[in-house]
């Protein structure tokens, strides 16, 4: 039986979606543009159904409109305004989504001029590309990496720009669970949407639970048989693998489960997808799962007459994207009910007020500020919804921070009843005094509005905590759980070194005996103190850029007091600043070696003081933004910048006081935010801040508790007795007992389940002892032995548990900073070019090369018959291509050569390819046929005609197919095949198509045809 990614995951999958409701669809006969992949006959009928009364001129001009809007260099944010328009022409049915015409496709190509990609398994809606998933078999040796450099490495390709904006969701999946140890992506199913540069990758937890007999459909078995067919894979159909596989909670089936179900496809399509416009361009952003169940949450409770809580989600998580997504979703459901909404975000500083506003403009949102109590009564008392004439969706943002005191009721005496006030308030662990009046205030401006507190870090406590102030929990997502799915980073805690502790120790001797029995804080701000302890921060900070290999890295010192603050930036000014003026002579110096530039590429060049009483709110907001931007090295700052400071290149913070409950943890999360490659943010304590974090760790796990309820000999002799025969027999048995050898998809689940190498391993080395005894049975001539295992299922074990070995030495290494792109060999091209001189036209011609060399793997690579004279000439050619000389030694005019006969080898491969291609899709894409066709063609041909041949081949596949579709277990008995197969090549090409058939001939042709099928069943390489 086929072993793979085909028959393990992609067939299994294609299955699933048809029960979710999508009908699978043939790529014969069907017709499709290839400058789009819109199947145009689905298309034209879906929008005819669409839209009553259009003529097909109609449906041509739409399409053509669809089409050009496709051309844009916007990732398709005009092509998704037309996708989810509700009103006019619709391409789409939002309001019955049902009406839509669902379909699923394999192996359609996305191709332009001669660059073309294949994703598995695609979705299409009307016709419309809009989705596709890209799988790979369990414990794949690179995992979910290669694929995720693959499909940035497409989209940054401009010829696929039409693709890539009519793609809206991707799905990519090895099929197994998440491994939450791994640094990367390497195991599970994730889900992204489209981009031109990275896909980011997100994790999907399912918080619902489904009624599958509700969800999904019986799929009847004519119809399952004729996918098989379709798909050239009939002999799995009764496989215990492949029944395995179609269970609907393996990874993929529960993401597709997940995201492609009609209620949840309608509803990211809708309001889960956002265009954010950031400095470096357009992006495209899909919603975290969290942010999704949250948004339903928040509908869950209106429903229930619910109208306050709390989304507790970390901080880091994206609560102002959860915002917008809430917005967007929420005006709809408040339209279908007749009622006209007003949302507002409340923040409680000037510099939230910015950001906040800044983020939900970048994404689409009409902003209307307002930074006085006179402005929030004016707005409160007004009958408008909206301060915009254009009609689009609107936020007001509402800086309370100048009148949360005021004692004077803000009443709305107009109130209206189409009018539903909804607050999102931010942060609701700060500012929200229930004896102050801004709360009492808001309940009187509209008893009937709705409040939903947003806060990373709840207060708790006996006098007053967020829930008994908001209500209770609406949505819970805590750190751990965000540090699992990537969106935050895990924070390392870094003690001061001993010898610092010493000094600082002599310091403080110093400054009793210069100041007698001083406070503390002025103790803390003497220049005796600060200097040493500056002196530490400076140099741990530039040993960890060169540590880390990053030098734009920024730090920040949290210090014990504001004058500590100053007196620390005027000693950083006095001894560590250097001015634009130096920074430009020191470039002007003659070159250094590489590790000199580097130290001084590392140095604290700048910093910020950050106090509430230096400077103007404008020009701390202009230091905030340099330092953002990398402009800065440091920030010393008090009490400002603890909370709500979002720069992720922060990735050191300096503790140099302790600092209590929920605002400690605000403050350490200041460097948990992904950047880079990095995987932590690190805290340097000088506050000893150990004790005060597992009290306030401990108080918010209860809470949430609360809530919820060495190896084996290796063989030494060849030939062995019965009784040592026996006894290695039973050693492999010991050591495969716990696990199911009768069933390799749950064999591989089992193993999957392993991350410790040394227990990995000594399962391998079993499988791998059993294949050597197999062979040692054989030689021995004790044929009786073979019926004690199962020895032809241990090889195909053996190969899913070294691929699991594979990929735990990987992980393993990832942890250890090993080089990944050479321990995964994710492909020929990571090899770094290196030049003893290296100008501008050398680099360019680099990348050249590397561009080259991708293009000619991925071509060679894709080539289904290895056996092919002209593809062994091209492998060879490309092997002594790589042979002549070590890559990182070329010279300039070997790059131009190896470029110009790598391009002469992707140039011949392509041709290979196309020609492949061509008969593949004579035979329904069966490469078996394929092949088998190429061998009767080559050296002493069985006819001239190949397209005699091809209707002899043709038939006689036919009539196999049909034999193993009836009884798919024969292929667990070669010899029996062997039978059967002969006498179809006699009775199809000798009786049937007259073909010159001897009896060697005969047996040659048998032969091929049973180690293709054989090669298929058992999933061996062909």
């Amino acid at each position: 039986m086929a072993f793979n990614e085909n028959s393990r995951v992609k067939i299994p999958t294609i299955l699933h979606l048809v029960r979710l409701g999508f009908d699978y669809l043939s790529l014969k006969g069907q017709k499709w543009d290839e400058t789009t992949n819109i199947f145009t006959d689905v298309f034209n009928k879906s929008i005819k159904r669409l839209n009553p009364g259009f003529t097909d001129g109609d449906v041509k001009r739409l399409y053509d409109e669809v089409s050009l809007s496709l051309e844009n260099e916007d990732l398709g944010k005009v092509f998704y305004e037309k996708l989810t328009s509700t009103s006019g022409k619709r391409i789409i049915d939002f309001e019955n989504f049902d009406n839509n015409t669902f379909n699923v496709v394999t192996e359609l190509t996305y191709r332009k001029d001669d660059d073309e990609f294949r994703p598995d398994i695609i979705l299409l809606i009307n016709g419309m590309p809009l989705a596709f998933i890209e799988v790979k078999k369990p414990n794949n040796q690179d995992g979910i990496l290669a694929e995720h450099k693959r499909i940035q490495t497409r989209f940054e390709n401009k010829k696929f720009k039409k693709f890539v904006n009519l793609t809206q969701l991707m799905v990519f999946s090895n099929n197994m669970e998440y491994d939450t140890s791994s640094p990367l992506p390497i195991e599970g199913a994730f889900y992204a949407t489209a981009s031109y540069q990275k896909p980011g990758f997100n994790f999907f937890r399912e918080e619902d639970e489904f009624d599958l007999a509700k969800i999904l459909s019986d799929v009847p078995d004519d119809m399952e048989t004729a996918i098989l067919i379709d798909t050239n894979l009939v002999g799995i159909k009764h496989s215990s693998e492949f029944i395995t596989n179609k269970d609907p909670k393996t990874p993929t089936n529960k993401i597709c489960t997940s995201l492609f179900q009609r209620e949840r496809f309608s509803f990211l399509l809708q309001y889960g997808l956002a265009y954010v416009k950031e400095k470096n361009g357009l992006q495209k952003h899909i919603m975290r799962y969290p942010q999704l169940f949250a948004t339903k949450a928040i509908e869950k409770k209106l429903e229930e007459g619910i109208k306050k809580g709390i989304i507790w989600h970390t901080q880091g998580s994206g609560k102002t994207a959860l915002a917008y997504y809430s917005v967007k979703y929420l005006t709809d459901y408040f339209h279908s009910k007749g009622i006209v909404p007003k949302f507002y975000f409340i923040v409680d500083r000037i510099d939230l007020l910015i950001q906040s506003g800044r983020e939900f403009k970048s994404r689409g949102l009409v902003v209307h500020n307002i930074n006085s109590r006179e402005e929030f009564a004016r707005d409160i008392k007004s009958t408008s919804v909206i301060h915009n004439n254009s009609g689009k969706a609107e936020i007001t943002v509402v800086n309370i921070q100048k009148f949360e005191d005021d004692t004077d009721v803000i009443k709305n005496n107009d109130y209206n009843l189409n009018i539903q006030r909804v607050y999102f308030l931010d942060e609701v662990h700060r500012s929200y005094n229930p004896k102050g009046s801004f709360l009492a205030n808001l309940h009187e401006s509209d008893a009937n509005a709705i409040k939903i507190g947003l806060t990373g870090t709840p207060l708790l406590g006996t006098d007053f905590n967020s829930k008994s102030l908001f209500g209770g929990y609406i949505h819970k997502y805590y750190y751990n759980a965000s540090i699992a799915d990537g969106y935050t980073l895990r924070l390392i805690r870094e003690e001061i070194e001993t010898k610092y502790k010493l000094s600082l120790q002599q310091a403080l001797a110093d400054i009793k005996l210069l100041k007698g029995d001083a406070d503390k804080k002025t103790v803390y701000a003497h220049p005796k103190f600060v200097e040493p302890m500056l002196d530490y921060i400076v140099h741990d900070f530039e040993n960890a850029r060169i540590a880390m290999n990053d030098q734009t890295i920024g730090g920040m010192v949290v210090c014990d007091s504001s004058e500590q603050a100053k007196m620390m930036f005027e000693i950083f000014e006095s001894n560590y600043a250097i001015s634009q003026e130096e920074s430009h002579l020191m470039a002007a110096e003659p070159a250094k070696s590489y590790g000199e530039q580097k130290k001084i590429g590392s140095k604290v060049k700048s910093a910020a003081l950050i106090l509430h009483d230096i400077g103007t709110k404008d020009e701390r907001k202009e230091k905030v933004e340099n330092f953002k931007e990398g402009k800065i090295d440091f920030l010393f700052v008090y009490n400002m910048l603890l909370t709500g400071f979002d720069a992720p290149r922060l990735k050191k913070l300096y503790i140099g006081r302790v600092i209590k409950a929920h605002n400690l943890l605000q403050t350490l999360t200041r460097v948990n935010r992904t950047y880079k490659e990095f995987r932590y943010g690190y805290v340097v304590d000088f506050a000893d801040i150990q004790k005060e974090f597992d009290k306030t760790n401990r108080a918010y796990f209860d809470e949430l508790q609360a809530e919820l309820g060495d190896e084996m000999q290796h063989y030494s002799d060849i030939f062995k007795s019965v009784a040592e025969i026996t006894a290695e027999i039973h050693q492999i048995e010991d050591v495969l007992f716990k696990y199911d050898t009768k069933n390799a998809e749950v064999f591989s689940q089992q193993i999957t389940q392993i991350s410790d190498r040394k227990q990995m391993l000594e399962i391998v080395k079993a499988l791998n002892s059993s294949r050597e005894l197999y062979n040692i049975i054989r030689l021995s001539g004790n044929y009786e032995m073979l019926d004690k295992l199962d020895f032809h299922k241990l090889t195909q074990l053996a190969r899913e548990a070294n691929n699991r070995l594979t990929l735990i030495n990987t992980k393993e290494a990832l942890e250890n900073n090993v080089d990944t792109s050479n321990l995964l060999n994710i492909a020929l091209e990571d090899v770094i070019f290196a030049f003893v001189k290296v100008k501008e036209e050398e680099m360019i011609l680099a990348d050249q090369l590397k561009n080259i060399l991708q293009k000619t793997r991925e071509s060679l690579g894709g080539n289904f018959d290895p056996k092919d004279p002209i593809f062994i000439s091209l492998k060879e050619e490309l092997e002594r291509l790589f042979k002549k000389k070590n890559l990182n030694e070329v010279t300039k005019d070997e790059m131009e050569q190896n470029i110009k006969e790598l391009e002469n080898i992707y140039s011949a491969s392509k041709e290979l390819e196309r020609k492949n291609q061509l008969l593949k899709a004579k035979y329904a894409n069966d490469a078996k046929y394929v092949r088998l066709h190429k061998r009767l063609m080559e050296k002493d041909p069985l006819t001239d005609s190949e397209s005699k041949l091809f209707e002899a081949l043709q038939s006689l596949k036919q009539e196999v197919d049909a034999q193993i579709v009836q009884n798919s277990k024969m292929m667990e008995n070669e010899s029996y095949v062997e039978r059967m197969m002969v006498k179809l090549v006699i009775e199809q090409l000798k009786n049937k198509y007259q073909l010159p058939l001897d009896a060697e001939q005969a047996k040659v042709i048998n032969a091929l045809m049973v180690k293709e099928y054989m090669n298929e069943f058992y999933g061996r390489v062909a």
